[in-house]
């Protein structure tokens, strides 16, 4: 009785708003009005995510891929549209880039594929990579690799300056070139076919000891912010237009073991995150601590010499392991995707059988930061986020499912939220918009 009492009330209950849905006084999409042009992300599909503590690379899934995802039309018809290019998780979530005109990707290989005999079954036997490759973005519907160039060993990050003209790409001292190379530019031809790089000697940089784990644009200007992975570091450059690159002001001390760094919108600060990582930690990373967010400002000083001194602002503390970053592009917020510890083998007693995002307000002019709170979700090694064109939405790249029949990884969907009743009391949420990609889903970027 009571399964028939319950489906009549809801019918009378709904007929009449089911009538005003269809004369439109409804949109489902209001759910996710997520704005932007589409998104760009790369998979990685040679090991699970528990192969980073075991080095056990699991069964493959498919071959690695680049992914695009149009944003126009119902979010809940949204699909991805996916073409090989060779990409690897074992780095920091910058594996990917696109120029500011969405017209082409730029993928980098940190690690080759697993061979097609299937004979590599462990991390530690998989081979550097030296892959570069090119995308054209102009049918997000159908991505087609337009070149591919052998560049040095073990690229980890890739960046596009403002102007769309120059490409960055760093190395890895780990068994990369980042001993000798640490960096190299390429300019960008108005097809998207890439010139011969340019390896600039860095003033001061010490090579072997030095590691550029992630580098960004300034947005007006061709000054470029890095990362030193080793010295706990970061270091603002102004590249020539010879692609010299000219560190100036002081090299900033920030927490242990940097990831990410991104400028502002503003270009006035610069936000990282620190993972806490090292020898000391137990498992190097798997029992590290909370992590942390950090702004600095370039030019916070300028003297009548012309000296420049860059200061480190605020700080506020993350879930653990924060490796990606984002900032919405009005400036308001700052947002990291932590891996916890949701990527331990299942019979590890450590493993959190979750993930979380990590949501700090930010005054743009000031460089301070609120946190709002982490956000734990079903999820596993979640690297990378971004916001959409409004600020009210956030993109996360969550590279497995806990639920091991569900193949593939996916691109799930954020909303911020404040009560309209209680303005203290903002949330971020995981909505039910997703879209399926193939598995190893860790480096993201949006064309907006």
């Amino acid at each position: 009785m009571k399964k028939l009492l319950i489906p009549l009330t809801i019918s009378t209950a709904l007929a009449t708003p089911v009538v005003a849905q269809e004369a439109g006084s409804r949109d489902a999409r209001g759910q996710l009005d997520f704005q932007g042009q589409f998104l760009v992300s790369v998979q990685d599909a040679d090991m699970v995510s528990s192969a980073y503590v075991n080095g056990m690379l699991g069964p493959r899934e498919g071959a690695d891929t680049v992914a695009v995802i149009p944003l126009a039309g119902d979010p809940r018809d949204w699909q991805a549209a996916e073409v090989f290019a060779s990409n690897s998780v074992a780095g920091p979530p910058a594996a990917v880039e696109i120029t500011p005109d969405g017209r082409f990707a730029f993928v980098v290989e940190t690690f080759a594929p697993r061979p097609d005999n299937d004979e590599v079954h462990s991390f530690g036997d998989k081979a550097i990579g030296s892959t570069l490759t090119v995308v054209s973005l102009a049918d997000p519907t159908a991505p087609e690799v337009l070149q591919t160039l052998t560049v040095g060993q073990r690229p980890i990050s890739v960046s596009v300056n403002a102007t769309g003209d120059i490409l960055a790409v760093s190395y890895s001292i780990e068994g990369g070139s980042g001993g000798e190379i640490p960096m190299q530019l390429f300019r960008i031809g108005a097809d998207g076919s890439l010139s011969a790089p340019v390896s600039p000697v860095i003033e001061g940089y010490a090579l072997g000891e030095d590691n550029i784990m992630d580098m960004d644009w300034h947005p007006d200007e061709n000054v470029v912010v890095w990362i030193n992975q080793f010295a706990n570091t970061m270091q603002f450059a102004r590249v020539g237009d010879d692609l010299s690159v000219k560190p100036f002001g002081n090299t900033v001390d920030i927490d242990r073991a940097p990831y990410r760094v991104l400028f502002t919108p503003d270009g006035n600060h610069a936000v990282t995150n620190a993972l806490y990582w090292g020898p000391d930690i137990a498992g190097i990373w798997i029992e590290a601590p909370r992590g942390q967010l950090l702004t600095v400002r370039m030019n916070a000083e300028v003297s009548d010499d012309g000296t420049v001194r860059h200061a480190l602002i605020d700080r506020v503390m993350t879930g653990v392991s924060p490796e990606g970053l984002a900032v919405s592009p009005d400036g308001r917020w700052v947002a990291t995707t932590n891996l916890e510890r949701s990527y331990l083998p299942y019979d590890d007693p450590r493993i959190t059988w979750y993930s979380s995002v990590t949501l700090a307000a930010l005054d743009q002019e000031t460089g301070d930061m609120t946190e709002i709170g982490t956000f734990n979700y079903d999820g596993i090694l979640p690297e990378a986020a971004v916001f959409d064109n409004s600020g009210n939405y956030l993109a996360v790249a969550n590279y497995d499912h806990f639920d091991d029949r569900r193949e593939g990884s996916s691109i799930d969907f954020w909303r911020i939220q404040t009560d309209p009743l209680d303005p203290g009391n903002t949330q971020l949420i995981k909505t039910e918009h997703s879209v399926p990609v193939a598995r190893g889903a860790h480096s993201m970027v949006i064309a907006r």
